[in-house]
């Protein structure tokens, strides 16, 4: 799939061997992502989680959870139900937890293998010494947290003494705030959720012996992690690689030359990029997913890098003021044949899909959104799909035929 090159080091950035054209960076990617080629049904979601270091978690549910969705769009109609029982492990199950939930590109499940590598972030934490609000008692708060912890084992926020202040949803209680913020710096782990409400334990004795250390130094995590991500991504600039889970450039810079990443230049990219030596010697081959993305899909959550990769400018408009929405408040791209061919804004009403917004970029991709609409109704118990509005009314009326 590369063909190699020998060049004289440039003068500035490393010696490149692979030059890449634009469409097998694409594919490269797609195949990283899980989204390229048949799915591995055998690894399931756990295995979707572990190709892709991170899933992140948003509140928002549309069709359905951001994080039920991405493994959705890359195993077909996984049933939610598993979905859920895949990510999250109660105390009483008699097998470690898979997953817990911790800040990397976002809020984020991450697989329980992954602990060890974020003691730098655990320990930036710590040295800060508080988060963004602020506790009035924090040694008395932390220690009540603690010990009703060890006492009763995993709680919610709410069993231990209050989420809220009775106020809006950012007016934490003191309890709250010092149980997140011992989250934040290791001393407790959510690897469950009851009814989307976080269950908290003592990650002493949740997270496995085995990984439960922060034994690695802050270089050794990042180096880790930037490699992950170059997994993860396939081909990645130093802004990417940085993205993936929120790291600085150059941190990226300290460990890049002992990550294993090879130096590649991409058609039409201004930046030098690397890419995961598998990923290389992959032949690009496979059949091509097609599906809705979540917003939040580590395919395309990296607004740049989805621009530069597919030429789709793609924003979340939940936050925007409804007058000013140009695609809707979840608009869903449409991923076919590798590309980013539309979106979709959906909703539901009954047993009903409805597709407020389409937008499609012509006549080729009424087919794969018909599809993707009728997969996507059936999987979340939907019979039927209404079109609400579409920007083109030929592609509308072919659309609405299409679905039948």
């Amino acid at each position: 799939m590369v063909s190699s090159m020998t060049t004289a080091a440039a003068a500035k950035g490393p010696r490149t061997e692979h030059r890449l054209s634009a469409d097998e960076a694409r594919r490269i990617a797609l195949r990283a992502q899980g989204l390229l080629g048949a799915p591995d049904r055998r690894a399931g979601v756990r295995g979707v989680l572990r190709l892709l270091g991170a899933v992140q978690l948003d509140t928002i549910s549309v069709l359905a959870r951001s994080h039920e969705l991405v493994p959705y769009a890359r195993l077909g109609g996984v049933g939610r139900g598993t979905v859920e029982s895949a990510y999250w492990t109660p105390r009483t199950a008699p097998e470690p937890p898979h997953s817990f939930e911790y800040w990397s590109h976002a809020a984020c499940l991450l697989p329980i293998e992954e602990w060890p590598l974020f003691a730098f972030r655990r320990r930036a934490f710590q040295a800060r010494g508080h988060r963004w609000h602020v506790m009035k008692e924090p040694e008395r708060s932390c220690a009540a947290v603690r010990d009703r912890l060890k006492a009763d084992g995993p709680l919610t926020a709410t069993e231990l003494g209050g989420a809220k202040n009775g106020g809006p949803w950012w007016d934490w209680s003191e309890t709250k705030i010092a149980v997140e913020w011992l989250l934040d710096t290791g001393e407790v782990v959510c690897t469950e959720r009851r009814g989307w409400k976080r269950v908290y334990d003592l990650a002493e004795r949740a997270v496995p012996d085995a990984l439960f250390h922060d034994d690695l130094n802050d270089l050794e995590c990042v180096r880790r992690l930037v490699t992950q991500a170059g997994a993860a991504m396939g081909v990645a600039t130093r802004a990417d690689l940085a993205d993936y889970h929120r790291l600085k450039g150059e941190q990226v810079d300290a460990v890049m030359e002992a990550t294993g990443l090879v130096p590649v230049e991409v058609a039409g990219w201004s930046k030098q990029a690397w890419a995961d030596p598998r990923a290389l010697a992959g032949d690009g081959r496979g059949r091509h997913r097609t599906t809705l993305l979540s917003p939040f899909d580590s395919l395309i959550w990296d607004r740049p890098r989805t621009e530069r990769i597919f030429g789709f400018t793609h924003r979340l408009e939940a936050y925007v003021p409804k007058p000013k929405r140009v695609h809707g408040y979840f608009a869903m791209p449409l991923l076919t044949g590798g590309r980013l061919a539309g979106r979709v804004d959906p909703a539901r009403e009954g047993s009903t899909l409805v597709a407020r917004q389409v937008s499609l970029d012509g006549p080729k991709a009424v087919a794969p959104m018909a599809q993707a609409l009728r997969e996507a109704a059936g999987w979340v118990g939907c019979d039927s799909v209404r079109i609400e509005r579409c920007d083109d009314a030929k592609l509308a009326a072919a659309l609405v035929t299409a679905l039948g």
